[in-house]
């Protein structure tokens, strides 16, 4: 999973999170309700491959052996399908929505390292930071036309550490040139690795070096508008 750039709590107040099979199950409401034959599909098919062991076992003689085997293959394919439902509909509910991408980045595997609200304009477009293998990721959410000139600011001023290191950027969108959020996570990955950890760990190291460059906006906020979760707290020290 991605790491953020700072330390988090357990849950709001010290609050003890839900445990895993807590987190399915609330996970397979929300799944059922988007998609009420998901769960029922997946059941069937992982109750056929067990059959089929079974049926197997029967046809050698090994009617002991083939089920055992193909008890915990059943088990896996059924939930493989299961949690790729589960991420169609993850994707799906955050289509659209103000912070989504920041929501997929959060959420990557492997050694990538988040800072969040990088750059922001007070209608909300908001660019985010991604430190991994590839070398900087920017990826900006908002208007298209808002985040060419963000992203070319953010650019400008992590160029000053990274010196040869590349830096990508990508807009979160269903438009001409953006990636969709169902394919950001997909599209980072692909990206090639120039960079070592040794040299991800120095990148990281120059970049926390730099002033901080996401301020409050000037002017009146969009009525209802809420601050991207990283840019939380910089309200008062600027």
């Amino acid at each position: 999973m991605a790491k953020k750039s700072e330390n988090t709590t357990a849950g709001k107040g010290g609050e003890k999170q839900p445990g895993r099979l807590k987190q399915i199950g609330m996970v397979a409401k929300v799944v059922h309700q988007q998609s009420p034959r998901t769960i029922p599909i997946a059941i069937t098919i992982a109750v056929l491959i067990f059959a089929a062991f079974v049926g197997i076992g029967i046809w050698t003689g090994s009617w002991i052996i083939w089920p055992l085997t193909g008890l915990p293959i059943a088990f896996l394919v059924g939930f493989i399908m299961f949690t790729r439902a589960a991420q169609r509909v993850q994707y799906k509910m955050l289509d659209g929505r103000l912070g989504a991408g920041m929501a997929i980045l959060e959420n990557m595997r492997g050694n990538w390292v988040v800072e969040p609200g990088v750059a922001a304009n007070k209608q909300m477009d908001v660019v985010h930071r991604v430190v991994g293998r590839p070398g900087v990721v920017l990826v900006g959410e908002g208007d298209p036309g808002r985040l060419k000139g963000l992203i070319a600011g953010e650019k400008k001023r992590v160029a000053r550490v990274s010196l040869d290191t590349p830096i990508y950027d990508f807009k979160v969108g269903n438009g001409e040139g953006q990636v969709p959020v169902s394919k950001l996570q997909r599209t980072l990955v692909k990206l090639p690795r120039n960079l070592d950890k040794s040299d991800t760990a120095e990148l990281n190291y120059r970049l926390k070096a730099l002033p901080a460059a996401t301020q409050m906006p000037k002017g009146p906020m969009p009525k209802g508008a809420k601050l991207p979760k990283g840019m939380r707290g910089n309200k008062a020290g600027g």
